[in-house]
Order: structure tokens, then sequence, then C-alpha cells
């Protein structure tokens, strides 16, 4: 892994220009500083715009270029052929351009860049709990598959998300999990309090991924809960009893 303040890369992903983006970096003020890139915040829309046109800068495309989607937490991947003025409701894209900037917001949920064909295929998803249990990230890797990427030789990269020690959850949640799939169960540990666990969202992405057939999964292991200086996250705006958020971006745009 290398990082600049602002934002971490990858060694498994360097065939392809991609970052996972810190809260560093910015213009947006109070809540949601600095590099808030979430469009669906109640962030100044003139702080956003020159948020992402900073992103997209990095990223080597037009700020017209840097495309996301509407995130429901569902599986639903959008195929990327040309620029979009609203993305669709979706938490994944793929794409063959290298124009063309694609990402997803997070702020404690998994954001996932994937490349295959030494770069020529990209993909990124968002998977929370119940996107990754419903099976985001396998359609993610189908998706790719459709343009043209063997899985064999994909690589997946899992980003800053809340890690395990950071992220104690109810039975209710943990079952829901496991009803959606069984082996699960081994990303859970017993927390302090009765009846809650802990959760590896990391840890179960990768192994989700492997099972898909990626050729190379793995994590950075990177907690965006205890980092308060560098990632917004929800469960610490939850813990402090609520208020605005930003979230950060991840991106990924093909090999020319």
């Amino acid at each position: 892994m290398t990082t600049q303040d602002w934002v971490l890369r990858h060694v498994a992903l360097a065939p392809v220009r991609h970052g996972f983006f810190t809260r560093l970096g910015g213009v947006s003020k109070g809540p949601y500083a600095s590099l808030n890139c979430s469009m669906r915040s109640g962030d100044r829309p003139e702080a956003l715009a020159e948020n992402r046109a900073r992103v997209a800068g990095e990223m080597g495309v037009a700020p017209t270029h840097l495309l996301g989607v509407t995130q429901v937490h569902g599986d639903g991947v959008a195929v990327v052929t040309d620029p979009w003025d609203r993305g669709p409701e979706a938490d994944a894209l793929v794409s063959t351009r290298p124009d063309i900037a694609i990402g997803v917001i997070t702020a404690d949920c998994a954001p996932v860049l994937f490349m295959a064909e030494g770069g020529a295929v990209v993909g990124a998803a968002h998977a929370g709990w119940r996107g990754a249990a419903g099976g985001v990230l396998e359609a993610t890797l189908a998706a790719m598959e459709g343009i043209g990427a063997r899985l064999a030789g994909a690589t997946a990269v899992v980003g800053p998300c809340i890690a395990q020690v950071s992220y104690e959850v109810g039975t209710d949640m943990r079952d829901a999990v496991i009803a959606a799939d069984g082996r699960a169960e081994d990303f859970f540990m017993p927390a302090m309090r009765a009846a809650h666990f802990r959760f590896d969202l990391a840890g179960y992405c990768v192994d989700r991924l492997r099972r898909a057939g990626a050729g190379t999964a793995m994590a950075l292991g990177v907690d965006t809960l205890s980092d308060e200086v560098r990632f917004f996250s929800h469960r610490r705006r939850t813990l402090a009893g609520g208020g605005q958020i930003g979230h950060q971006i991840s991106a990924v745009a093909a090999h020319g």
C-alpha cells in the first residue's frame, strides 16, 4: 500500500489509475470537512463540485467523466458506456473506457476496486453488509466478465471500511447475514455485551470474492471508525448522537 495525505493506493492495482481517497484535501467545511464527495449530502454544491474536480484531476479524467451511481445497498451493477449526468440506482459500476473514472461513496461500508485483463476492464463496488450478503461483489465480477474479463485474472482490493474491532452488531443483523450466507458465521465474534457480536466486513468481502473465483482478493485493513482525521464514519456519527456527515470516494479508471 502507498499513501499520500489524501489518497491510498495498493500495489495489486498498480496497472490502473485508482485511489481510495480520504476526507483530506478538499474545500468543504464543518461536518463535511474536507473532501466530501457525496452528491446526496447537504454540502454546498460549489464545494462538492470542487472536491470532485480534484479527485477527477488526480484520476486523470475530466470532472464530467468521474461517474457514480445512486447507491441503494443492493446488488445492481451499471455498465458504463458513456458519461451521464445522474447515475442509475445501483451499487457497482464496470467500465473499459480509460477516459472515465468510476467511483463509489462510503463512510464505513466497504469500497471495493477491481481490475482484470491487465487493467483493460475495471469495476468499483459499494459493499455494506446488506450488499455483501446480497451478492453485489459476485454481480460486479459477472458484469466484468460480460465486458471481456476473465475471473481467474481479476484482482479486487477492499478499501478503508469499519473494522471488526469497531463494528458491534446485534443478533438481528447477524441472523440476517447468516440466513443469506451460512459461511458468514465465521466472520462474527462475540462482543463484550450479551447478544452482541463484532463483524469482520472486510474479511467477509474478501472471502466472498475468493469464493466467486477472483484470482486475487485482499483488503487494505484500514478502519474508518477509529481514524477520525482521515475518514468519515457513519458509526462514529451515530455514537456521537447523529448530525450531518460527509463521505469519501474510491475510484478506478481502465488502462488505455
